[in-house]
């Protein structure tokens, strides 16, 4: 063998592997890294997490509790381009090549599905006209509300378990289906 036809080799696999590996983080599993206090006392800032992209591959909704990741911008129609830059990014991050985050890929827990009326009043979250038993939570919310949400069909309501300094759906809204990007599947 020629070093041309060693080196076509070596590109060959080289490209074939980064084909394999993004497809794999775009698709089915995705690690990232926590990115602030919104899910103390959960999470800490800089734990790591592997994040299994497969509900999110196939349209599923997650459940309540569940820990997800999501694309916070909830007025832009996301796209299969998002699902193989956004993996990029964040690859790019965690080996420090670049060090801007990805202030849009938000982590936070399931609070309300589909179709689920939401209030918040007296320090708690109550779906449905029950409270919710939250032993997760940093300490007891400030935040209250005289609004009640319906959590739109297709959607998700999703907060912070640190609910006193969370960015969550409080304030951006029901998340679409398609902006759950994943759900965590292990913390590091």
């Amino acid at each position: 063998m020629n070093v041309k036809e060693e080196i076509f080799d070596w590109l060959y696999s080289l490209v074939i592997a980064f084909t394999c590996a993004l497809l794999i983080n775009a698709f089915l599993f995705h690690p990232t890294r926590v990115q602030g206090s919104s899910m103390e006392p959960t999470l800490q800032s800089n734990n790591y997490l592997l994040v299994s992209k497969i509900p999110h591959t196939l349209g599923q909704l997650p459940e309540y509790g569940d820990i997800v990741i999501i694309d916070s911008r909830v007025q832009r129609e996301r796209t299969w381009k998002d699902d193989l830059i956004d993996p990029m990014h964040t690859y790019l991050t965690m080996t420090k090549l670049i060090t801007e985050p990805d202030h849009h890929v938000w982590v936070k827990r399931v609070i309300g599905k589909p179709g689920d009326s939401l209030e918040f009043k007296d320090h708690k979250v109550y779906r449905n006209g029950i409270a919710l038993d939250e032993p997760y939570t940093k300490e007891p919310m400030s935040y209250t509300s005289e609004n009640k949400i319906i959590v739109p069909e297709n959607h998700i309501f999703v907060m912070g378990d640190n609910r006193n300094n969370s960015s969550d759906s409080r304030y951006i809204g029901s998340v679409p289906k398609n902006q759950v990007l994943g759900k965590v599947v292990y913390k590091l």
